[in-house]
Parts: C-alpha cells; structure tokens; sequence
C-alpha cells in the first residue's frame, strides 16, 4: 500500500507542476473547492490528516495565497480555512488533471473503480478507531 500510495503521488506531481502544487495541496484544494469554507479540524478528518501534519501545509498554501485562516468568533480555538480568488480561480484548469492521471495510469476505467470502491471500504473500515 504504501508503494502504491508512493507510485500515485509520483505519477500526479508532473502533472500538478503546472499549477505549483504538490499532491496534499491538490487535495486540499479537492475538499475546499466543494465545501469553500472548514475549520482545520473537519479538514483533517476529511483528508484523514492529523492538525500537525495540516498545519504546516496550509501554512506554506496560505503563502502560495490559495487560502485564508481565520479563528471563529464564537469559539476562539476553531480556525477555518477559506479559499482565496486565486485558490478558486484553480478549479477550473485542474479539471484536467483526474483525466492525465487516468491516462498515465493505463488502467481500465473498471478496474479504477474497484480499487476506488475497496480504498474507501478500508478507510471506512477504520472511522472512528484512529488514536
């Protein structure tokens, strides 16, 4: 599994290049461009990230200004993170990039889904049990 996770971050980095994104921002990216607006917290879970390990990427992805943080009102110790214009105006262009790697996977649309359909098997196999 971990090769496997390996190969496919390696296969999508030639093609988020072309945006300035490593593969954790493009999922970053992937979430907000459906929801706009998550506090950390919901972010993580979503992308089954820990806040040490999300911080430090949002960090550098607020730098590339592709998003804001701000703490909540209500309760100081939430932080939601908010796309910018320019983190938005990427959804666009990136429309392409599930295509080339589909491409340079060189597998079966069936067979892509199976694995699909089994990843989130396991993933959910595990909610609720991460320590």
């Amino acid at each position: 599994m971990y090769a496997s996770s390996r190969m496919i971050t390696r296969l999508y980095q030639p093609i988020l290049d072309e945006f300035d994104l490593t593969y954790p921002q493009y999922l970053v990216l992937l979430v907000l461009w459906q929801e706009e607006k998550l506090s950390v917290t919901e972010l993580g879970s979503r992308l089954y990230l820990k806040t040490n390990t999300l911080t430090p990427l949002i960090k550098k992805m607020k730098e590339k200004d592709l998003l804001t943080k701000q703490r909540s009102r209500e309760d100081e110790r939430t932080v939601y993170i908010e796309l910018t214009q320019k983190g938005k105006s990427l959804q666009e262009p990136a429309h392409k990039v599930p295509s080339a790697l589909i491409s340079a996977l060189n597998m079966s649309d069936e067979d892509l889904e199976q694995i699909r359909a089994i990843m989130w098997r396991f993933l959910n196999s595990f909610e609720g049990k991460e320590s």
